[in-house]
């Protein structure tokens, strides 16, 4: 997976050989001087857990997350796969469905963040 081969303004943040990578929107906008840092939408590509430490996943886990959030504690969703292959396709295609303007980032919040969400409106979808 590389940042040439994602939607319209997402790039590859990190990527672990074989293991989690961490896709980010427009890191040249969300750069934590016009927007706080945490406001940077970000994918995460997961053999477990998202939120889990990094190297502590065990073996008994086998399934493989995708999560977008908005901030640390604002996701948009997860899903589920069964390998790292299809996770990643999972990853192209909701970073496509942002960009469209298919997730509704403004019902996830309970308290708006009008600056953050114009600036979104702005570059994604209507």
């Amino acid at each position: 997976m590389d940042s040439e081969s994602m939607p319209a303004g997402w790039q590859v943040w990190n990527a672990e050989t074989d293991g989690r990578v961490i896709l980010a929107y427009r890191p040249d906008v969300f750069d934590s001087e016009a927007f706080p840092a945490a406001c940077l939408p970000t994918i995460y590509v997961t053999n477990g857990s998202p939120r889990r430490r990094p190297g502590s996943a065990g073996g008994d886990v086998t399934d493989w997350q995708v999560t977008l959030f908005l901030e640390p504690e604002i996701d948009a969703g997860t899903e589920r796969y069964d390998d790292r292959a299809a996770a990643l396709a999972g990853a192209t295609d909701f970073a496509q469905r942002f960009i469209d303007g298919d997730i509704d980032y403004r019902g996830l919040y309970q308290v708006p963040r009008e600056d953050y969400f114009e600036k979104l409106d702005e570059l994604v979808g209507d």
